[in-house]
């Protein structure tokens, strides 16, 4: 395995020490190692891969150094625009290091909404022109990958990109982990929500532990999971694929599960939300100020005023809990309430170490959704 230390003191060496992207689950000691060891000015959580291009650029205009984004290889249709036609060698031609986390490596069991995007990983990079190689998992060889990209990146002021595997950075705990003192577990305040539904209602929850968390709920509590739609992949479009839903369903209250990570992914979301008045909208975002599936780096999301967002945006109404007896009390009104709702549950960091994964297919919760949509 190759040290996180070692990796960031090579790229150092290099004169590469800006940092910009999405913390993924195969990147998460390197993750945390840069955390611990770059300034809030060169390590950048960016809201997506996209954005995190742009930074990229915005830091080679400004000092003409190499920048590096990293991502999970579910950002690369994220960073495909901006690939294309801002650092490419016929817009821009500005060179930057792609670090992306190899999930569902062809051969690799993973989970289902990793398996395209395994395949198409490598095959999306040759498509766009963008030389790689698999780091390798020797330091000794490692560190000649990285001379080499970074020779061809000062020779041809071009992208390049180093794919990495699972199991190939050693163990690094983040030092500096930024915690908040509220009470209220994300798992608890999910069985609270769910449990108030009407049996009507139905729920899109977004990917990773909120959608596991529903899934657990249901299975412990014997019901089905018919109404519920868990959004395994494409982080950050739940809600919109809520307000598909809606739209087409207004005899029906429909449920946003949100995080805050998620929901700042794609924060324009909320405005197309609100602009479509849909009646029977709740958009209930569980807020803990961090990417919980992927290692536990930071989000803004607490730093920022998501019902303000909302309401700058036209949702008819928004509130803002942070305990059990706050979200109890509220959820009544928010029931009452003409939609678009935002709803922002304040909870603590962290999970159950034993949380499961669901055990239906993606295809057998969409068909059993759409079943129950129709009655």
């Amino acid at each position: 395995m190759i040290r996180p230390s070692f990796f960031y003191d090579t790229l150092k060496a290099n004169d590469i020490d800006f940092y910009a992207g999405v913390p993924d689950s195969l990147l998460k000691n390197l993750c945390a190692y840069i955390t611990d060891h770059a300034d809030d000015t060169h390590n950048i959580i960016a809201a997506n891969e996209g954005g995190a291009m742009g930074l990229a650029a915005g830091y080679h205009l400004a000092t003409g150094k190499i920048p590096v984004v990293y991502m999970q290889n579910s950002g690369e249709g994220n960073i495909i625009n901006p690939l294309a036609s801002l650092t490419d060698k016929d817009v821009y031609q500005i060179p930057v290091l792609l670090i992306i986390g190899w999930r569902g490596k062809p051969g690799v069991h993973d989970e289902p909404q990793h398996v395209k995007q395994g395949k198409v990983t490598l095959p999306l990079l040759e498509t766009m022109g963008i030389p790689y190689q698999v780091l390798d998992k020797d330091e000794e060889q490692a560190a000649k990958q990285i001379q080499t990209a970074v020779d061809f990146m000062n020779n041809s002021r071009e992208v390049y990109a180093l794919v990495i595997e699972k199991d190939t950075f050693d163990t690094y705990t983040l030092q500096h982990v930024v915690q908040n003192d509220l009470s209220l577990t994300r798992e608890e305040a999910i069985q609270t929500v769910a449990a108030a539904l009407d049996e009507k209602d139905v729920i899109v929850s977004t990917t990773g532990m909120i959608s596991r968390e529903l899934f657990e709920y249901r299975t412990a509590m014997h019901e089905g999971h018919e109404r519920d739609f868990l959004t395994v992949g494409s982080m950050g479009h739940a809600s919109q694929i809520a307000l598909g839903v809606a739209l087409e369903q207004p005899q029906r209250k429909v449920w946003c599960f949100d995080g805050d990570g998620a929901s700042i992914m794609h924060l324009g979301s909320m405005a197309i939300v609100a602009s479509k008045h849909p009646q029977n909208y709740i958009h209930v975002v569980f807020n803990n100020g961090a990417h919980d599936s992927v290692g536990g780096q930071p989000t803004v999301g607490l730093q920022i005023n998501l019902p303000a967002v909302a309401d700058a945006v036209g949702y008819h109404a928004s509130y803002s809990v942070t305990t059990k007896e706050e979200l109890t009390a509220i959820l009544p009104i928010v029931k009452a309430e003409n939609g678009p709702v935002l709803l922002q549950v304040c909870v603590k960091k962290g999970n159950r170490k034993d949380l499961g994964r669901p055990t239906t297919t993606p295809i057998e919760n969409k068909e059993a959704l759409m079943k129950f949509l129709k009655k």
